[in-house]
């Protein structure tokens, strides 16, 4: 790996990089990185990249909290190995190239505390099984001038929702975003002028779930410098204004074997699609403390804003939380797949292909059966119809979140009880900042933090 990095650094350096970031995300899913000189890159293939072990218990305002047993004092260190197969130059940045990284232990062995190890032991142990899992996020952000304070008082755009007319003044920055995704990599399947406030959304390509969760970062500093650019600035938070519709990253899979897409039938997924599908159900709950994690998302899903407040599923249902996009003549097998609507930009992309892959092959171990779609909105129901089709809210608090991780025993057999842990700290760190704060604030802390 040293030798492939120096060849590749050599390369770069001749193109006119200088440097590299090597990137990871934190229990908050926010991007972190350090930059590496284009001559240090084949060093730190070998040795890595020391950081401190603390950054698995930052939390959302970059306070770190001690209350976690395994990361109670300043002490230690951890090494960031860059993923050199991934590494791009950055199109938008043309000094500066970019990689995903591994932490390991200061002697190389592996840390607990890794969130893309996580999601590598879960795409291993699928694999062992015979499954494979496609992923791909749709990114929703909010549009703003550079100088602009928040979204609310100078937006990006002024839609309308889904119109052309609304992304003629950004005609320079979806330019930008067109050419810098194809240059650094990334396949987008469109993008648009969204519902919410100066919202744009933008799907990235399915593929392996490792290099779903890299794409999903890379895309992150794509955008961000692309917007850049051309004076603008752009926020990824769950939600942009206490009124307005939020940004979800809505997570897309499929389940697969032997290449069939096992989603995919005639009247809807069969048997192990089903018990996937019905997997994802059960856990919904639990999932979303790990899928929409921050204070800000527990706000967002209300209903009546396609946010997905209530657990239940349904067939092209933009109200339901999973969302099942069905095969057709005209699309093919392939398209099948479910739509985690309850995902955002504050969940850590490794973290949450983890446990929706985790949560969906334990369905198909269990054969859980699915029960009947709802293509209904269940905020319209009264409480007594919500209770007959055994359809309840999902967690809209970080308590009920936290209630929700302790009782699912599971999520400490995929993240394992140290990274739990952290994040579980993580959580209570926010929770305990936001407690008594009006919801305008922690909308206005949480706005550039992604």
């Amino acid at each position: 790996m040293t030798k492939a990095a120096s060849a590749a650094a050599k390369d770069l350096a001749a193109a006119g990089v200088r440097g590299v970031h090597v990137s990871w995300a934190d229990n908050n899913g926010i991007p972190r990185s350090r930059i590496v000189p284009i001559g240090g890159l084949g060093g730190a293939a070998s040795r890595g990249v020391g950081v401190t072990a603390l950054f698995a218990v930052f939390d959302s305002h970059d306070r770190i909290t001690y209350e976690h047993p395994g990361l109670a004092t300043p002490s230690g260190d951890v090494r960031l190995i860059p993923v050199i197969e991934r590494l791009s130059r950055l199109a938008g940045q043309p000094a500066l190239a970019w990689t995903p990284a591994r932490q390991v232990a200061a002697d190389g062995s592996p840390w607990p505390y890794c969130q893309r190890g996580v999601l590598e032991r879960q795409v291993a142990l699928a694999a062992n099984k015979g499954f494979e899992l496609r992923a791909g996020f749709e990114l929703e952000f909010a549009v703003a001038p550079l100088d602009s304070p928040d979204i609310e008082s100078a937006p990006g755009h002024g839609g309308p929702a889904y119109s052309p007319h609304a992304l003629v003044p950004l005609d320079g920055f979806v330019d930008a975003l067109l050419h810098d995704f194809e240059a650094n990599g990334l396949r987008i399947g469109q993008l648009h002028a969204e519902y919410g406030l100066a919202q744009i959304e933008l799907s990235l390509g399915a593929t392996d779930p490792v290099s779903a969760a890299d794409d999903q970062l890379l895309a992150r500093q794509t955008i961000h410098a692309a917007a850049r650019a051309h004076g603008l600035r752009v926020s990824f938070a769950p939600m942009v204004s206490p009124e307005a519709a939020g940004n979800g990253w809505h997570l897309h899979t499929s389940i697969r074997r032997k290449g069939r897409n096992l989603l995919a039938g005639q009247d809807g997924p069969g048997n192990d699609g089903a018990g996937y599908l019905a997997g994802l159900l059960r856990e919904l709950p639990a999932l979303t403390a790990i899928t929409a994690p921050s204070v800000p998302s527990t706000a967002r899903l209300r209903p009546g804003y396609f946010a997905s407040a209530y657990a239940f599923w349904g067939v092209e249902n933009r109200e339901a939380p999973l969302r099942y996009v069905p095969a057709s003549a005209l699309l093919g097998d392939d398209h099948a797949n479910v739509e985690l609507k309850p995902c955002d930009a504050s969940a850590n992309p490794y973290l949450a292909l983890a446990v929706v892959l985790a949560a969906g092959l334990a369905g198909i171990d269990e054969r859980l059966e699915l029960p009947r779609p709802i293509e209904e909105d269940p905020g319209t129901w009264s409480p007594g119809e919500r209770s007959t089709q055994d359809v309840r809210r999902l967690p809209a608090s970080p308590a009920e979140q936290a209630s929700e991780l302790s009782a699912a025993t599971w999520v400490a057999d995929v993240l394992g009880d140290e990274l739990l842990g952290a994040f579980r700290s993580v959580r209570e760190s926010d929770a305990a900042w936001a407690k008594d704060r009006p919801i305008e604030e922690v909308v206005r802390a949480h706005l550039w933090r992604y």
